[in-house]
């Protein structure tokens, strides 16, 4: 086993090499000279994406093989670039299954870097629904002090200090 050392990046305490560092590694080690990374767009739309890495070897066999799935509203660079995020992420994951930079995970910087973010807009996307929901509660109650005591009773602590200034706002 080689014993070179791959650049990683600290996420949540735990260290992840990042694609290209992965693919440096792959086309300067001896080892995979004659070999090749083919990629295809299995599916595509304005939402998402999905790609196929197949990584062969000089005599032309497939050694590893991996899929990678990116949607356009998981993050801001997706907007513009989620077919490209895709396509990296899947070689980043064949160069994992050839063993390249799996020292601490199959995963890449990369790929742990847009799951948080994935994580962290689901999150808000979640308050946004539980403050839109409060607000429609509060605005249609009959009694809105009643209503916004309810609320902050079940679903205080969800909210941040700005939405419970702005439900109290519906009582007036």
């Amino acid at each position: 086993m080689s014993t070179y050392k791959f650049k990683s990046t600290n996420i949540k305490g735990k260290e992840y090499v990042e694609v290209n560092q992965r693919l440096l590694y792959f086309r300067n080690e001896p080892t995979y000279v004659g070999y090749s990374i083919e990629n295809e767009i299995v599916a595509v739309d304005s939402e998402s994406c999905i790609v196929k890495s197949t990584i062969r070897n000089a005599e032309h066999r497939v050694v590893a093989v991996a899929h990678a799935q990116e949607d356009r509203t998981s993050s801001h660079i997706n907007k513009t670039s989620y077919i490209e995020n895709c396509e990296t992420s899947a070689v980043g994951r064949a160069l994992a299954m050839l063993g390249i930079g799996i020292e601490t995970s199959i995963a890449s910087a990369n790929e742990v870097q847009m799951a948080v973010a994935k994580q962290e807009i689901a999150q808000e996307k979640k308050e946004e629904t539980l403050f839109e929901k409060s607000v429609n509660y509060i605005k249609g109650a009959s009694n809105k002090k009643e209503a916004l005591e309810q609320v902050l009773t079940k679903y205080g602590t969800e909210f941040s200090d700005k939405q419970k200034e702005a439900l109290t706002k519906f009582v007036k």
